[in-house]
């Protein structure tokens, strides 16, 4: 859609979420475009794998690696915060 500036300053909130909604908004002076707006790109910090290498006690990584008890608890915690999400 292309939209004068006076229309832009009136409806900016409405233009943005249609920018968010995927559509392609144009601010134009004079019937000519002059500005695109575009979504702002989020850029995630990249995340660096092994950051913790070396960092955890083996004790505790064989807790947390080789107990079954810790996996069923964390299986009933996902189950029972899916149950609750599908209900509603």
């Amino acid at each position: 859609m292309q939209v004068t500036i006076h229309e832009a300053k009136t409806h900016l909130s409405r233009l943005i979420a249609a920018v968010e909604n995927g559509e392609e908004v144009i601010i134009a002076r004079r019937d000519k475009p002059v500005v695109r707006l575009v979504i702002e790109k989020q850029e995630r910090p990249q995340r660096r794998l092994g950051v913790l290498a070396g960092q955890m006690p083996p004790q505790l990584l064989e807790h947390l690696t080789n107990n079954p008890a810790l996996d069923r608890e964390i299986e009933d915690d996902f189950m029972a915060s899916a149950s609750e999400d599908f209900r509603g």
